[in-house]
């Protein structure tokens, strides 16, 4: 523990029980949408307010530690601008599909999807590509189609490069912008190749049950256009300020290019979209809850990182991965950075440090950097992308799988045999 000291010093202890109004959080939003539906739409953002202000109360008059909930609070805003900008300006891009989606075109559309999430990071990706995703598949759509765009697209996909989080953190404490293309590309691909394997058997199942003359109908005539382009030119400034532009003149740029968006983008577009605010608000409401009640969770974790025994790659993995599954995996991933770091004598707020660890012990960031994202995949709030496109598939009108449906159905007995199976292959000791 000594060796945590540099990092956690100005860090509160939270009592163990601060853990209860995370979890009641976590169970709320798995819970309430199933046994009280109409409910939960009218008063979830009181739920999330109520149980976050324990949290924030708590800080402040039982640890005497407000600086840290004003800390979070700054993440939290710049959480929320980064995927609302990125929410916003994909809205203004339409991208018109004629057509039924056979297996193989679903395949390479979900492959285009992984190598955007690296480029304009999974948020960015999710929300340009979820909206014709389930109009191509609109009459076979499932939890199968939405699964697995979350699987790939809002999460494994971002793996290669810091565009977005969690990786962003570690690019701002030091990791080097191209290290993920050069030291993961490796267990990335044979993620990949085996998510879309079973995607295209799983998929190829899915289509054949359709009648016949419908499959031939619907898939006769391929056709994609894309209208509102000027949006990809502030999608450009957009990913430019995330990646190049300090805070906090990152937040105001992107502030600036989501107005001009909203001001530019005809209104035909937005309608074609489909296009509200109202996805974006409901995801707002719930991480400003979770934010907030996670604190003492991660906190607790950080100072007592030495008790959960973490002493190699795969404990690294399958912890940093778990915890992501039901936090959300940013600051996951900084909190298993920093115990990391500190389990070998290093500071994350130093970037010699940084360095010197990655020339030694990069292997572990590594470990619990695919944790980290490919585990955010696990549930609907491992990462923030994956609400976003529940909430958009749900308001285009289509089923989508619950809380505990979508991890039992499909998170749990596809995602974690291949992480298994990544485990033996990268990081067994």
């Amino acid at each position: 523990m000594t060796a945590l000291l540099p990092i956690a010093d100005a860090i509160p202890d939270p009592s163990p029980w601060m853990v209860l109004p995370f979890v009641t959080m976590l169970l709320c939003i798995a819970l309430l949408p199933f046994f009280l539906k109409h409910h939960w739409e009218r008063h979830y953002h009181k739920i999330s307010v109520g149980l976050g202000l324990i949290a924030v109360v708590y800080y402040i008059f039982g640890l005497h530690a407000p600086q840290r909930m004003v800390s979070v609070a700054g993440d939290y805003a710049s959480f929320m601008i980064v995927i609302g900008s990125l929410f916003v300006v994909s809205g203004g891009i339409h991208i018109r599909v004629k057509g039924e989606a056979k297996p193989w075109v679903n395949s390479v559309y979900l492959l285009i999807g992984a190598a955007l999430g690296s480029v304009i990071g999974t948020t960015g990706a999710s929300m340009l590509m979820v909206r014709p995703w389930v109009r191509m598949n609109k009459y076979r759509f499932t939890g199968l189609h939405l699964a697995f765009f979350i699987f790939i697209v809002s999460n494994a996909g971002g793996a290669l490069t810091p565009v977005g989080p969690p990786l962003f953190l570690g690019y701002l404490k030091g990791v080097p912008f191209w290290w993920g293309v050069q030291r993961c590309w490796g267990p990335w691909a044979a993620t990949m190749g085996m998510l879309m394997a079973v995607f295209y058997f799983l998929d190829r199942v899915n289509f054949l049950k359709a009648p016949r003359q419908l499959r031939e109908m619907q898939t006769a005539s391929e056709e994609w256009k894309f209208d509102g382009t000027v949006n990809f030119a502030l999608m450009l400034v957009v990913l430019a300020a995330i990646i190049f532009v300090p805070a906090p003149w990152r937040e105001l740029l992107l502030v600036a290019a989501s107005v001009a968006s909203v001001f530019i983008t005809p209104k035909l577009i937005h309608e074609m979209n489909d296009f509200t605010f109202a996805p974006i608000k409901e995801v707002g409401w719930l991480f400003l809850g979770i934010f907030a009640t996670m604190v003492p969770v991660l906190d607790y974790m950080e100072l007592h990182a030495g008790a959960l025994g973490l002493h190699n790659d795969v404990q690294f993995y399958w912890f940093a991965g778990l915890l992501s599954g039901v936090l959300d995996n940013a600051p996951t991933y900084l909190t298993f950075f920093a115990a990391a770091l500190g389990l070998h004598g290093f500071s994350l707020d130093n970037k010699g440090d940084v360095a010197a660890f990655l020339s030694q012990h990069d292997h572990t960031l590594v470990a619990l950097s695919l944790g980290a994202t490919f585990f955010g995949a696990l549930t609907y709030i491992g990462n923030g992308p994956n609400l976003m496109v529940k909430a958009i598939a749900e308001h285009a009108n289509v089923k989508t799988p619950s809380f505990f449906g979508y991890f039992a159905k499909f998170a749990a007995p596809i995602l974690l045999p291949i992480f298994t199976i990544i485990t033996l292959l990268f990081f067994r000791q």
